[in-house]
């Protein structure tokens, strides 16, 4: 535990030694679910076969942890402001490793689901607490700064992720993916547990908005059940699941409005930068969930690679954000977030229009690797001035709210994104097993994809400011 002479939240400066410890376990932690999203998305051919899967059942494998995820991840920041970030952080990590176990023992898809689930509920209670861990500790002026050092270092186990992970697959199992978490989550337990200062927000109380997290949980999750089922023929079931998303949807908002301690503050949009980030964010990050999930499909499916070479094929995407993005953070700082958070989303559009040709006609390094640059070159320059720009833009106190509803927003997003996709490009039941009708998906879904992106940096441009982060020169309207 922090002892007494622990620094106080928000003074904390990078290149002390509380600094790096509070780095490294947020760096640890987060990155020990973004390896496990990367293998995954590399697994789930192999667990295809293996468990006798269909598309519909892959397509709730990658969701049933985003559902849990996006739906409650805004009571764990909530949580976290209330309890402690630390203490409530750490309880995610534990839950999370127990939940990877689950996973690794699965002996079917529905087992392998539910285990997702419960992977989601822990990843609701430590992926927030690591930003706002990061926001509520370090001084302004490192802020952004700390959040690219976060993102390039979480970067690295996304990059050893799909390559590491897809040579598991081959030499030994798709399991050993998810049994990875497990010594991984020890040491996060044992750096923080010990290292790291707890912060909370001294005007939180004990009262949650359960009803609010029940309410968007299952709007989240009937339309989410409605754009899976509707690949399958699913008649009156998506007809009803429909109704429900909508009522739940308008219920929810309704509620929020209403209650006097809301899971999801409508004050935080109030904020002009804070919607305008989050707008980009579902734009951005629904188009990498989508374009991820084809492009792993496409490269196993139709042009024969095995798991480490579909893997490797995207490493220099994940290359390239970890060595970029401390310096776009830094960059964001001196010249704000606009014009980094409107150039990225576009530079990774025009990757995603190159990799929608990707047929097998041409050498990895002609049809692959240059769209895969221009994306990670553009991921480098989006995610840390968009996270930043989100937190800066909500008090200190509401670090882990704020931090909370961009991640839901993400992960909303590509919920939808990997639910909505494959049925909107005529995608079924084993098709992902048949080349050339897989390829033909395929093409129609990256060129969406590439359109959510420009989108995304149209939204930044038109509504965030120059000088929307501390210590940038004030500006005029974003317009």
């Amino acid at each position: 535990m922090t002892g007494a002479g622990d620094p106080a939240p928000s003074s904390l400066a990078l290149g002390t030694p509380g600094g790096r410890w509070l780095l490294t376990a947020a760096v640890l932690a987060s990155g020990m679910a973004f390896l496990d999203g990367t293998a995954v998305q590399v697994a789930l051919p192999a667990l295809g076969r293996d468990l006798d899967a269909s598309l519909q059942d892959l397509q709730w494998v990658v969701n049933g942890y985003t559902l849990p995820l996006a739906a409650l991840i805004l009571l764990g920041g909530s949580l976290g402001d209330r309890y402690g970030r630390r203490r409530v952080f750490l309880l995610g990590v534990i839950w999370f490793a127990a939940a990877s176990l689950l996973c690794g023992l699965a002996q079917t898809p529905g087992q392998l689901i539910a285990a997702r689930a419960l992977q989601g509920v822990g990843g609701a209670l430590l992926t927030p607490g690591s930003l706002a861990l990061i926001q509520a500790s370090f001084r302004p002026t490192d802020r952004a700064t700390a959040i690219g050092v976060w993102s390039s270092l979480s970067g690295v186990a996304g990059l050893v992720g799909p390559f590491v992970g897809g040579a598991l697959i081959d030499l030994v199992s798709w399991r050993l993916v998810f049994l990875l978490n497990v010594p991984v989550a020890v040491v996060v337990v044992a750096v923080a547990g010990r290292h790291v200062p707890e912060s909370r927000d001294p005007r939180a109380h004990g009262r949650f908005d359960v009803r609010g997290a029940v309410l968007g949980a299952v709007a989240l999750g009937a339309l989410t059940y409605a754009l899976i089922t509707a690949g399958e023929g699913g008649g009156a079931a998506v007809v009803a699941a429909t109704a429900v998303a909508g009522v739940t949807a308008v219920w929810f908002v309704v509620h929020e409005r209403r209650v006097p301690d809301p899971m999801l503050p409508p004050s935080l949009f109030g904020e002009r930068q804070f919607t305008g980030a989050n707008l980009s964010t579902f734009a951005v990050y629904g188009a990498l969930g989508g374009s991820s999930l084809f492009l792993v499909l496409q490269l196993q499916g139709s042009l024969g690679y095995g798991a480490t070479e579909a893997g490797a094929a995207t490493l220099p995407t994940i290359l390239l954000i970890t060595l970029l993005s401390p310096r776009a953070g830094a960059l964001s700082q001196r010249i704000g977030p606009r014009i980094p958070m409107t150039a990225g989303p576009l530079t990774v559009a025009v990757g995603t229009v190159l990799l929608a040709g990707v047929d097998g006609s041409a050498p990895y390094w002609v049809e692959i690797l240059p769209g895969t640059v221009l994306q990670g070159l553009g991921m480098a320059l989006t995610v840390a001035p968009l996270t930043a720009t989100v937190l800066g833009a909500a008090p200190d106190t509401q670090a882990g709210i704020a931090s909370g509803v961009n991640n839901a927003v993400a992960r909303a997003a590509q919920l939808l994104a990997v639910a909505a996709l494959p049925v909107a490009v005529g995608l079924s039941g084993d098709d992902y097993a048949r080349p050339d009708v897989l390829t033909d998906g395929f093409r129609l879904a990256m060129l969406a994809c590439a359109a959510l992106f420009a989108l995304g940096g149209a939204i930044a441009w038109a509504t965030i400011r120059r000088d929307a982060l501390p210590g940038v020169p004030r500006s005029g309207p974003a317009h």
